[in-house]
C-alpha cells in the first residue's frame, strides 16, 4: 500500500492498515517535522513496530539529509522482531519501487551472542567472553605478533582489516542470524562488523544500554550525529533502566576482589618498570597533557555526551597525585581500605555524596578531584600494562566507577549502607548502595544531543508522568485507542468472593484464609472455563510462594491439576525458559496449562501469549513496589522535592503500568481474543490510570464483580467468541483499504478547510462588531470630540 502523509510518500507492507496505525504515523511525522520529542502510547498487537519503521524509513528516503534511525529496545527477542519487520519492509519497498535502495540496517548485541571464535563462543559468561575477545583482538596483542612473539589472534577479527572500512558487509537489512551466517561464510567477526559499520548504516537496532549506560555509550555510540532519530520502544520502564545504569552496589566480597585486583596491578607495574619503563613514562607524559584528545573528539561531534565525564573534567589535566602508576595504585588501596572500614558498622547509614566526601577527606585526606578521574585513570593504566584478563579487574573497575560518580554528582544520588540483608537477620552482610534517584541524569545527554527522541510503548498511561520524571518537553503526547469490529477482549475487576469477602493483596489482609481461598476459587473457576492457556500474575515472588503454599494446604492446587498443568516462573532464567516451553507444549496438545508468574518478572515484560497460549490473564493483587525499601523511599522523597510528584501518585502510576503490561500479554492482534481479570478491590479506584485502549473495553457492568458474576460474564464472552467470524467484517471499521484511507484523508482535509473558513468568518464578524461599536478605538466619544476640538 502506498499513500501520502502531507507531501511524504509512505510504503506500507500490507494491503490494509489500521486507523490507529495511520494516526500513529501522522503524529510521528509531526514530531520529526517539528524536530522535537514525543511520547506515544499504541495498543498492544496493533502493529506499532511496522508503523514506526514504515514512516521513518519513508521519511529518511524522501528527505535529502537521510537522518539515521537509532531504534532501541529492551530484549533480544524484541530486537530480532524489529530486524525481521525492517527486512520485510525493505523487501516490499524494492518490489514496489522496482529497484533496490542504497540502504543498510543492522542489529547490535553483545559479543557473547555474535562470537564465532570456536573456543571463545563456548564460554557461558558474557564477561568472560568479553575478556577473552579482548585478549585476542587488542592492539597491543597485534603488536606483539608483529614483533614475532608467540601470541594467539582472532582470525575473524583480523580479516576485517583486509576489507574496505565502509563496506564490510553488503547493503541490505541484516538480522542477527544473518550476520552470523555471513560472518561464518566470509570468516569475519559479526560483532566488530556491526560496530564498525554503524556510521554507514541507515538504521541501527540495539539495546537501551548502548545509549543510556555511559560506560557502554562512550565506546559504542560516540559517532552518532545530532540529527539522528532515536526511538525507545517498549519504554514504559525507561526510568528504571536509566537509574540502573548509574547505580552501583558494593559488597565486602567485591571489595576483597578489588583488593586482589589492585595488588595484581601493583605487581604488573613492578614487572613493567624492570622490562619496559618507557611505556609508563609515555603514559605519564600524556596524562600531563590531560584529556585533550577526548575534548577534540567532542568538538568534532564524535564523542557521546557522558554523565561520567562532564565537560569541565575533559579540559583538566589528571591530578598530579595519581599520574604516576604506582601513586595511583597506592591511592586506590587507601580508598578501598576506607570503604572496608565503612562496611563494619552495624546500623543503617544514609548520606549524600558531599557528606560522604567530607568524611572521606577527614579520615584519609583524599580529595574530590582525583576521585573524579579514577575510572579514566584505571582504563588508561590497564591499557598501558597491556592486560588481557580483564574479568579479574571487574570489581576494581566498579570501585573506580563508584569513585568517579560519587565525586561528580552532588545531587540526584544517595549512599545507603545496609549492614544486614533483612530486618530480622543477625549475621552482618553489608551492602553499600550508591543509588541514582534521578532518571533524568542518564537520559539527559540523549535529549540534549539528538533532535528527535520518540518514547513509545503499549502501556504508558498517564503519559504526562514521563516528561516530568525524565525532565524533557514534548511536541506530541498521544494515547491511541484500538478500533475493533467486535469486542475481542473483556477486562473485568473482581473485588469480592462469593462469600462477599473483599479480595485484596493489601499487606494487612493478603494472608487471611478467606482472601487466599477466594483467590484460589477464582483460579479454579477460570481454569475450568478457559480453553488452553491461563496466565496468573502476582505482585512479588515472596507473595506467590506464600499463596501457593497456602493453596496446597487448602487442596486448591489438586483441583486445578484436574483441568490444567501447573507451571511456575522462578528467578532463574533457565528454569523459567523450561517452564515456558512446557507451557506452550501443553497448550498445543490440548491439555492446557496455567502459568504462575510475577509482575516485573521476565514473563511480564518480554513474552507474548498470543491466541491459545493466553486466553485468560489474572492479576492477583495490585503490583505495588515494596514500600519499606530504603532506596524506594529515597527516590520518592527526591521526586516530591524535585519534580513535585507525590509519593502516592508515583506508586500508583508504577503499579498500574506493570498491571497494564501484564494484561497486554494476551492480546497480540485484532484477530486474537482474551479475558483480563484484575482481582483486587483497589483496582476500582485506578481505572483511569489504565491505558485508553483498555479503558475503552471496561464497561460499568464489568466493575466491582463477585467471582460468580465474573465467571458468568466470561462464559458469555467466550460463547460470543465462538460465533464464526471473518476478517472481512473488520473492513471499513477496524481496517482500511487504500481507497478507504484516501476517503478519510479527504474528509479530514475538508474538515480542516471548513474549520479555517468558519474561523475566518468569525474573525471578520468580530472585527465588524468592533468597528460598528466604536470607530474611535473604543474610547469615550465625548473625550475624542474634546481632543479634536483642542
Amino acid at each position: 500500500m502506498k499513500f501520502f502523509i502531507d507531501e511524504s510518500p509512505v510504503l506500507f507492507p500490507y494491503p490494509r492498515i489500521y486507523p490507529e496505525q495511520y494516526a500513529y504515523m501522522c503524529d510521528l511525522k509531526r514530531t520529526l517535522d517539528a524536530g522535537g520529542h514525543c511520547v506515544l502510547e499504541m495498543p498492544s498487537g496493533t502493529g506499532k513496530t511496522v508503523s514506526l519503521l514504515s514512516l521513518i524509513v519513508a521519511y529518511q528516503q524522501f528527505h535529502p539529509e537521510k537522518r539515521k534511525l537509532i531504534y532501541c529496545s529492551r530484549t533480544m527477542s524484541e530486537i530480532e522482531k524489529a530486524l525481521a519487520e525492517l527486512k520485510a519492509l525493505m523487501k516490499y519497498r524494492t518490489e514496489q519501487l522496482g529497484y533496490e535502495e542504497e540502504f543498510r540496517g543492522l542489529g547490535l548485541t553483545s559479543r557473547k551472542n555474535l562470537c564465532l571464535h570456536p573456543s571463545v563462543k563456548r564460554e557461558k559468561s558474557g564477561s568472560v567472553v568479553d575478556a577473552r575477545c579482548r585478549s585476542l583482538t587488542a592492539g597491543f596483542v597485534k603488536e606483539k605478533k608483529e614483533r614475532g612473539e608467540d601470541v594467539e589472534l582472532c582470525v575473524y577479527h583480523d580479516n576485517l582489516d583486509l576489507l574496505e572500512p565502509h563496506n564490510l558487509i553488503p547493503p541490505g537489512v541484516w538480522t542477527l542470524d544473518g550476520m552470523l551466517r555471513y560472518g561464518e561464510q566470509q570468516k569475519q567477526c559479526p560483532y566488530f562488523t556491526a560496530r564498525r559499520m554503524m556510521p554507514y548504516c541507515n538504521v541501527i537496532i540495539y539495546s537501551y544500554h548502548y545509549l543510556l549506560d555511559p560506560k557502554i555509550a562512550e565506546r559504542v555510540s560516540k559517532e552518532l550525529s545530532k540529527d539522528c532519530i532515536v526511538v525507545f520502544d517498549e519504554a514504559h520502564n525507561i526510568d528504571n533502566v536509566c537509574i540502573e545504569s548509574l547505580s552501583i552496589d558494593l559488597t565486602e566480597d567485591s571489595l576483597r576482589k578489588a583488593t586482589r585486583g589492585v595488588n595484581n596491578l601493583d605487581r604488573k607495574i613492578t614487572e613493567m618498570k624492570s622490562t619496559d619503563a618507557e611505556k609508563l613514562q609515555n603514559e605519564y607524559a600524556k596524562l600531563v597533557e590531560g584529556l585533550r584528545e577526548a575534548e577534540e573528539a567532542r568538538d568534532e561531534n564524535a564523542f557521546m555526551a557522558n554523565p561520567v565525564l562532564p565537560d569541565d573534567l575533559l579540559k583538566e589535566a589528571v591530578p598530579g597525585n595519581i599520574r604516576r602508576a604506582e601513586h595511583f595504585v597506592a591511592f586506590l588501596k587507601r580508598f578501598i581500605e576506607y570503604l572496608k572500614t565503612r562496611m563494619r558498622v552495624l546500623h543503617v547509614i544514609s548520606e549524600t555524596p558531599p557528606s560522604f566526601l567530607n568524611h572521606l577527606r577527614e579520615l584519609t585526606f583524599i580529595e574530590r578531584k582525583p576521585l573524579r578521574f579514577c575510572a579514566e585513570r584505571l582504563t588508561s593504566l590497564v591499557r598501558t600494562l597491556e592486560l588481557t584478563n580483564i574479568e579479574d579487574f571487574q570489581p576494581l573497575q566498579e570501585v573506580a566507577t563508584f569513585a568517579t560518580l560519587v565525586a561528580t554528582y552532588e545531587s540526584g544520588f544517595l549512599l545507603i549502607l545496609e549492614p544486614f540483608e533483612s530486618e530480622t537477620a543477625t549475621v552482618p552482610n553489608p551492602v553499600l548502595h550508591f543509588t541514582c534517584l534521578d532518571a533524568a541524569i542518564a537520559i539527559k545527554p540523549v535529549f540534549e544531543r539528538f533532535s528527535s527522541v520518540i518514547v513509545t510503548s503499549g502501556t504508558m498511561s498517564p503519559l504526562d508522568m514521563y516528561p516530568r520524571m525524565l525532565n524533557f518537553s514534548t511536541v506530541v503526547q498521544e494515547s491511541f485507542t484500538m478500533t475493533l469490529a467486535r469486542k475481542s477482549f473483556l477486562p473485568m475487576i473482581v473485588d469480592r468472593g462469593n462469600d462477599q469477602t473483599e479480595v485484596t493483596s493489601q499487606f494487612q489482609n493478603r494472608n487471611d484464609p478467606p482472601v487466599v481461598r477466594n483467590y484460589g476459587t477464582l483460579l479454579i473457576e477460570f481454569c475450568k472455563l478457559t480453553p488452553d492457556g491461563v496466565v496468573v500474575f502476582f505482585p512479588s515472588y515472596l507473595y506467590m510462594e506464600s499463596i501457593i503454599s497456602m493453596w496446597q494446604g487448602m487442596g486448591i492446587l489438586d483441583t486445578v491439576w484436574k483441568y490444567k498443568l501447573i507451571l511456575v516462573e522462578t528467578p532463574d532464567a533457565q528454569e523459567t525458559s523450561l517452564a515456558l516451553e512446557t507451557y506452550r507444549t501443553a497448550c498445543n496438545n490440548g491439555r492446557g496449562a496455567v502459568l504462575l508468574c510475577v509482575a516485573r518478572g521476565k514473563v511480564s515484560e518480554g513474552i507474548d501469549f498470543d491466541h491459545h497460549y493466553g486466553r485468560t490473564v489474572l492479576c492477583i493483587g495490585v503490583p505495588f513496589q515494596y514500600t519499606e525499601s530504603r532506596i524506594l523511599k529515597a527516590r520518592l522523597e527526591f521526586l516530591r522535592e524535585t519534580y513535585r510528584i507525590r509519593e502516592s501518585d508515583f506508586l500508583s502510576f508504577d503499579a498500574m503500568r506493570h498491571a497494564a503490561q501484564c494484561l497486554g500479554r494476551v492480546i497480540r492482534g485484532k484477530d486474537d481474543y482474551g479475558i483480563m481479570v484484575l482481582a483486587d478491590r483497589r483496582f476500582g479506584r485506578k481505572i483511569t490510570q489504565l491505558p485508553k485502549w483498555i479503558q475503552m473495553g471496561m464497561d460499568a457492568k464489568n466493575d466491582k464483580l463477585s467471582i460468580d458474576q465474573a465467571v458468568g460474564r466470561a462464559k458469555a464472552f467466550l460463547k460470543e467468541m465462538t460465533v464464526p467470524w471473518s476478517r472481512s467484517e473488520q473492513e471499513g471499521m477496524s481496517t482500511w483499504s487504500l481507497e478507504e484511507l484516501e476517503k478519510h484523508q479527504a474528509k479530514k482535509k475538508e474538515a480542516i478547510i471548513q474549520g479555517a473558513d468558519v474561523r475566518m468568518l468569525e474573525g471578520r464578524a468580530e472585527a465588524m462588531e468592533v468597528v460598528e461599536e466604536d470607530e474611535f478605538g473604543g474610547a469615550d466619544i465625548d473625550e475624542v470630540m474634546a481632543d479634536l476640538d483642542a
